[in-house]
């Protein structure tokens, strides 16, 4: 006599949204779309440079349409706030620093991380004029 195990149903849509985790975890896996649209626009962006001025004028002018500015800033957000923060708490786990015997604190190496991104961010923002 052979039994069936039993199997838990799991929908196949929703199965993220019982656990705070599991949403955070599948809102920073659908941030590479973002990253992709990034990508895309880079590659435009040099094949329009490439391509001349009129074309280039024209780049930046496809540019500065409210939903690509909106786009933008949407990104932005996720790039330079969520990103940052959800994967700086995992640095320690990633790359412990043992000064002799002893491990560093994970404060100090998330600490250590804020610091570096905040001065790379200002270093991007006064090179691109915006400070």
């Amino acid at each position: 006599m052979s039994r069936q195990p039993y199997v838990r149903p799991v929908s196949k849509t929703t199965w993220y949204m019982r656990n705070g985790r599991y949403r955070k975890y599948m809102l920073r896996e659908v941030t590479c779309i973002l990253v992709g649209v990034y990508s895309f626009l880079t590659i435009w962006g040099l094949a329009a440079l490439s391509a001349g001025p009129e074309r280039w004028a024209a780049f930046l002018q496809s540019q500065q349409n409210s939903v690509v500015i909106g786009l933008h800033a949407f990104a932005l957000v996720f790039f330079l706030v969520y990103q940052p923060f959800d994967w700086f708490k995992l640095a320690p786990k990633a790359m412990p620093i043992y000064l002799g015997e002893k491990k560093l604190p994970d404060i100090a190496i998330i600490i250590g991380h804020y610091v570096a991104w905040i001065f790379v961010s200002g270093l991007v923002f006064w090179l691109a004029g915006v400070i």
